[in-house]
């Protein structure tokens, strides 16, 4: 399948990507299928992390309790390594926006930029497709 065809929000990823530091964006559904990539990051790869971090982000809501309430909504995971950064956020329902960056990164800019897109996303996400906005042939107004 054209990557191009499949990868219709991946302009929006490349947005995030702005932040001095920032390497890869992945939007990815909640079981773990790849919506949409930044443009640095091959498609296999972009999928492989996709399914790693669909099962971080299970991981990580099944310790809601651990905060002090089984019930309180996830929001973000943020995982460090001695080289960088993974940042996972929820995009709406059913979708998560993960970033990667270096060691080097203002944490709170991208955060604040994930925060943004995610906002964009959501727009994107759940808007009709646009051909449903004419009326099919024959059917009648309600």
């Amino acid at each position: 399948m054209n990557d191009h065809m499949t990868n219709e929000l991946g302009w929006m990823l490349d947005e995030v990507l702005k932040v001095p530091e920032a390497r890869h964006a992945i939007l990815l559904s909640a079981d773990g299928m790849l919506r949409s990539h930044s443009q640095g990051i091959g498609r296999d790869e972009a999928e492989r992390q996709a399914a790693a971090l669909s099962g971080l982000q299970s991981i990580s809501r099944s310790t809601a309790e651990f905060c002090g309430d089984e019930h309180s909504p996830w929001r973000q995971t943020l995982v460090e390594f001695a080289d960088g950064y993974v940042f996972l956020v929820a995009a709406g329902a059913g979708a998560y926006l993960a970033v990667s960056a270096t060691q080097h990164v203002d944490m709170e800019t991208v955060t604040y930029r994930m925060q943004k897109l995610v906002d964009r996303l959501g727009k994107e996400l759940t808007s009709p497709p646009r051909e449903d906005a004419a009326m099919a042939p024959g059917a009648s107004p309600s």
